[in-house]
């Protein structure tokens, strides 16, 4: 029970700072044609859990509880896409080049698939 509310309290001060972070960026650009709030927020997300992964594994700064706080919870709750991006770059580093760019492959497409999949349904199947 001690971990999901780790993650559970990371996960709700992510989740507080992505809507803010993506609300200041869109509101101080007018109409903008491009999610910028979402690419900021993933990419912030990327370059923390990449500072803060390699933290841990050098300096050893985490304990257990604080990383599922900060990397499931926080970061979770800010981007699941920093961590595709952190799990994607272990791979690679660790010269699994084929199972990296899998990872990637199969992440992008079945993601897009899976959406066009969901709105397939919610616009075709289920109104009557």
């Amino acid at each position: 029970m001690g971990n999901l509310l780790w993650v559970g309290i990371g996960g709700f001060i992510g989740s507080v700072c992505r809507y803010s972070v993506n609300s200041v960026i869109q509101r101080l650009l007018s109409q903008p044609l491009f999610p910028y709030g979402t690419l900021a927020v993933n990419l912030i997300g990327c370059f923390l859990i990449g500072f803060l992964g390699g933290m841990s594994d050098i300096r050893h700064y985490f304990s257990p509880e604080l990383r599922l706080l900060v990397f499931m919870g926080a970061l979770g709750g800010f981007t699941t896409f920093s961590t595709f991006g952190y799990e994607s770059f272990n791979m690679a580093r660790n010269g699994n080049i084929t199972a990296t760019l899998l990872n990637i492959g199969i992440h992008v497409v079945l993601g897009l698939v899976a959406v066009w999949f969901g709105d397939f349904l919610a616009r075709y199947q289920f109104i009557q």
